[in-house]
């Protein structure tokens, strides 16, 4: 007999890919198509504070992002769902939206996953922000999960380990 809750996906593109904070039964590469990865948020609790905001990550329209997609059992998925909002919607920036992502294992795969989507119209968004302000901001921020800073080295080595180059967030 077929469990009637399936199992949930999560696309994870940011602090997500190295850490989760869920259960998941498994992991792998995936590609979300239509959304790039960007320093496009302004992160006033985690990485920065009201008077000096740090910079994280959001999905912007266009391109293309590669990343990891957690299978969470279902048996799990309310609670990490529960677990999610509260952690990617405390500001109210970023969109939970089911969306088509591609699975990179040996058989490529379609999957419908959760993702937390940046939301233009909120005050926290900030347009096109030149590198070398990105790398200002990024140095000099300090939040209530910790150094902005190590959130990009997190970030990059993450990325490297799973051979994704992001040559914008190199820079």
């Amino acid at each position: 007999m077929q469990d009637a809750t399936p199992d949930l996906w999560v696309f994870a593109y940011g602090s997500l890919m190295w850490r989760p904070g869920f259960p998941f039964a498994d992991v792998m590469p995936a590609r979300l198509t239509g959304w790039h990865r960007r320093f496009c948020i302004a992160s006033r609790i985690h990485r920065g504070t009201h008077r000096r905001p740090g910079l994280v990550l959001g999905l912007d329209r266009g391109g293309m992002t590669d990343g990891l997609a957690y299978r969470v059992a279902a048996q799990d998925a309310v609670a990490v769902r529960n677990y999610l909002r509260v952690r990617e919607q405390s500001s109210g920036i970023y969109r939970e939206a089911r969306v088509k992502i591609c699975l990179l294992g040996a058989e490529r795969s379609d999957q419908r996953a959760l993702v937390y989507l940046s939301e233009p119209a909120h005050p926290g968004f900030t347009r096109r922000v030149p590198v070398q302000r990105q790398a200002h901001i990024i140095a000099g921020a300090n939040g209530g999960s910790g150094a902005n800073v190590d959130y990009l080295i997190s970030t990059l080595a993450e990325l490297k380990r799973l051979g994704i180059r992001e040559r914008e967030l190199e820079r």
